[in-house]
């Protein structure tokens, strides 16, 4: 019986244990060699002194090491939180601080950049380095080891007294208030989650998977999930050009490929030649609206492969996919609930919305994740009962997206757009507030907002507006320099306005809507 994420491996390494399971550069494990490989993570994980609960973090580039940290973890009973490589230090310590991370993996480059940072983070006791030793170790006050001298080959998987309802990742995402917010999964979200998805998108063991998402992304590590559940081949990729990802789909013989739609119009640009697209039997879409020239060039180089355009949320893991078959009558679509899982469009009074009446989607279903790490007050804003749940003896808790949508008589249902003011660029959702902290962290701008801008490419790109501190003046050049060092790329403004001063409400705060109207003339 499937009760934890890590039976996944467990189960098909009976079943498969000869077959290739995952790949990362020239190295291809078998399932047996994973399993092998994750329960002697977990041992000596287990060695460290690692309870139940608490969390490991995960913060490198994907690699064999990565997934059998992840999976090492949850055999131990621990909670993996897989840390996105793109994000800057500061990003990094408050997640390490946040969710009181006990023992930290990464490599030595990657310790290096966030030593100074690590002071915030004082629950990490172990760091373990991947790769190659430094000559000298970074300073720090925890224990340093080495990846070898983490794994016990040959040990007896721990035994936790873990059941399926227990955590066993929090994945962090910008939050509406600032800083990330980490969300929290059970084992239940996980393996519902690989098997409603891997149901649909019709996954089995011929299947060679490419994951290009960051694993530290829902849609990301679904490709490990959906693989590892059916006895698929995953295939690692770090991707530097989009040609890298042609090559490789051509290499290993690709069949499934999810992607983000700023990655999708990359590939839409690249030759493909017949050995890479021959075996793909299907395309995915998620984290945002692909536009329909691209759809349309995709179905051109994958003649034979289904697209499936998904929506889904961290909260939710996967809400929505369009069959493939109503592609070219409702191109616009997010689709239909995925299975196991119900989607409710509710009207502001708390009603169900009529066909072609807009309504806040809201998601109910084995996927609906526990809630934010340490966090009770948004939890209970964005995590409550559905409609219609009063008498019931326990109220079933929903996930209430924030996302605008509209259902037509059919029951398909399209996205029109957010309850707030998060900003949504190349496949992630970006809080307005974390980007405005910074630019007043330089002591450059008096004041500052940032607002998403309608991208074709990236689905919005950001622009921040900003006014001058003290009554002097805004340098562009200056404020661009020191927003690069302290966010990761994706959040960077475009542009950058400046303007004497911001326009406000009648209580005073910034007017959004306005500044948002006069960026967009």
């Amino acid at each position: 019986m499937r009760t934890g994420l890590h039976h996944l491996l467990a189960e098909t390494a009976r079943r498969h244990g000869g077959s290739p399971a995952l790949t990362a550069r020239d190295v291809t494990l078998t399932y047996a060699d994973l399993w092998r490989n994750v329960v002697g993570v977990a041992a000596g994980l287990a060695r460290l002194g690692l309870q139940r609960g608490e969390r490991v973090a995960v913060y490198v580039d994907k690699r064999l090491e990565t997934v059998e940290a992840v999976f090492g973890t949850a055999a131990a009973g621990g909670v993996f939180v897989p840390v996105n490589p793109l994000l800057r230090p500061r990003q990094v310590a408050h997640i390490l601080a946040d969710c009181a991370v006990r023992v930290l993996v990464t490599t030595a480059e990657r310790l290096d950049l966030v030593r100074d940072e690590l002071a915030e983070a004082k629950s990490v006791e172990h760091v373990v380095l991947i790769g190659a030793a430094p000559r000298t170790t970074p300073a720090t006050r925890c224990a340093v080891s080495s990846w070898d001298e983490l794994v016990a080959p040959g040990a007896d998987p721990p035994r936790p007294e873990v059941v399926d309802a227990d955590p066993a990742a929090i994945l962090y995402t910008s939050g509406s208030t600032g800083r990330p917010k980490g969300v929290v999964l059970s084992h239940r979200n996980l393996l519902a989650g690989a098997e409603s998805v891997s149901h649909y998108l019709g996954n089995g063991p011929d299947d060679v998977i490419l994951a290009a998402l960051p694993l530290s992304f829902d849609a990301g590590f679904s490709q490990l999930t959906t693989g590892f559940g059916v006895g698929a081949h995953v295939v690692l990729h770090n991707h530097l050009l989009p040609a890298d990802v042609v090559k490789t789909c051509a290499r290993h013989g690709v069949t499934g490929l999810t992607g983000v739609p700023p990655l999708w119009l990359q590939l839409a640009e690249q030759r493909w030649p017949e050995e890479a697209t021959r075996r793909m039997r299907y395309i995915a879409n998620t984290g945002g609206r692909m536009p329909r020239a691209t759809l349309d060039r995709l179905r051109q180089i994958f003649p034979t492969a289904e697209p499936y355009l998904m929506y889904g949320l961290t909260e939710a893991f996967r809400s929505t996919y369009l069959d493939p078959a109503e592609v070219d009558r409702r191109p616009d679509s997010i689709g239909k609930a995925i299975p196991n899982v119900e989607i409710l469009v509710v009207r502001p009074d708390g009603r169900l919305a009529d066909p072609g009446e807009e309504g806040e989607l809201v998601h109910r279903g084995p996927l609906v994740a526990m809630g934010y790490w340490n966090d009770p007050e948004r939890t209970a804003e964005r995590f409550r009962p559905v409609p219609g749940g009063e008498g019931a003896l326990r109220p079933e808790i929903a996930v209430w997206s924030g996302d605008v949508v509209t259902r037509d008589a059919e029951g398909f249902l399209y996205f029109v757009g957010r309850t707030d003011e998060m900003i949504k660029t190349s496949g992630y959702r970006v809080s307005p507030a974390e980007i405005e902290e910074v630019a007043y962290e330089t002591g450059l701008v008096g004041d500052a907002v940032a607002v998403g801008v309608d991208d074709p490419r990236l689905g919005q790109h950001v622009v921040l507006v900003v006014s001058p501190a003290g009554g002097g003046e805004v340098s562009e050049t200056a404020l661009r320099a020191e927003l690069k060092k302290r966010l990761p790329l994706y959040m960077v403004p475009r542009r950058i306005v400046r303007r004497g001063t911001l326009p406000r409400t009648p209580n005073g705060k910034f007017d959004r809507t306005l500044i948002r109207e006069e960026v967009t003339r």
